[in-house]
């Protein structure tokens, strides 16, 4: 009796998590069918079962042409660029939790968490309103900048080739900063009072409860987050780089998303973007099977 209401358990169980399954089959691993256009010359709207099959030719084709391989390059390294920024200053979001799990007054922290979180609900394209009207060459900036007599002409700041990774990542950032430390919110507060009550005991202040007590508490969360950071180092996404580009910055601003898009899109190679997008997803798993496996030799213990 003991074992079959165990199953009877177990059964129900599945079926709470069966729905996710099914969405995760759907939006996950269906698309995957998709990769069968790599190995064919495929050209809307002609019907797949009409294309030709060319095996392995337009993977062959990227490293055939010195010109494609100098603009793939130059599309990793924007890529490279861009997702090293990140995981560089990953520690952001675990900083910002802690100080702001710090503020005593309640009111004002939940203002502080309030408005750092929303701007992730605001879409790019909202976003980058918000950057032109304030950094356009007829912008708040350039208009403050003018009527001080600080410049004379006004400065082309979204139509300029420089720091674009730098600006990318800020923008990024401010985006996203509030929502990336929620996890580390919930880890302090998952932080066992016993461990605050014996560093007071002790004589510790605030900054030595912080590093002694705070920051070990939160390290396994920061690499989980951390190795999943790494394993979609490739994944920069395509929205943000997508309203920002423009004919100045196209050359640094172009990431892998977008440049798959751009080609399936703007050149009609279909195939081609396809090819560079399954390429993309398997290098996307090696990394996250490496990191783990360097997550389990180092601290003995992945995510896998």
């Amino acid at each position: 009796m003991r074992s079959q209401s165990m199953r009877s358990n177990s059964f129900r169980k599945f079926l709470y998590i069966s729905p996710f399954m099914v969405l995760l089959a759907v939006f996950a691993y269906y698309p995957l069918y998709g990769w069968v256009y790599a190995f064919f010359d495929y050209t809307p709207p002609i019907p797949l079962s009409k294309s030709e099959f060319v095996g392995f030719q337009w993977f062959h084709s990227l490293i055939e042409n010195q010109v494609k391989i100098d603009q793939l390059m130059q599309v990793i390294w924007n890529t490279f660029g861009i997702s090293g920024l990140g995981i560089l200053f990953s520690w952001l979001p675990m900083i910002f939790a802690i100080f702001l799990t710090e503020i005593k007054a309640v009111r004002f922290r939940k203002f502080i968490q309030t408005v750092t979180t929303l701007p992730n609900f605001i879409s790019w394209v909202l976003v980058y309103s918000l950057a032109f009207s304030m950094f356009s060459s007829e912008g708040m900036v350039n208009g403050f900048l003018h009527m001080t007599g600080l410049t004379d002409s006004p400065t082309m700041f979204l139509q300029s080739s420089e720091h674009v990774w730098w600006t990318m990542w800020a923008w990024a950032t401010w985006k996203t900063l509030g929502w990336s430390a929620i996890l580390y919110i919930a880890a302090i507060m998952g932080i066992d009072e016993s461990l605050y009550e014996a560093a007071y005991v002790d004589g510790a202040t605030r900054m030595q409860v912080i590093r002694h007590v705070v920051l070990p508490s939160m390290m396994p969360t920061y690499f989980v987050l951390l190795m999943l950071q790494i394993a979609s180092f490739l994944n920069n996404g395509l929205e943000q780089y997508f309203v920002f580009q423009n004919a100045f910055n196209k050359d640094t601003i172009q990431v892998l998303d977008l440049y798959v898009y751009n080609l399936a899109m703007g050149g009609g190679s279909y195939s081609v973007s396809v090819a560079i997008s399954m390429l993309k997803s398997v290098i996307s798993v090696v990394l996250l099977f490496s990191v783990n496996g360097l997550s389990k030799m180092f601290r003995g213990e992945g995510i896998v």
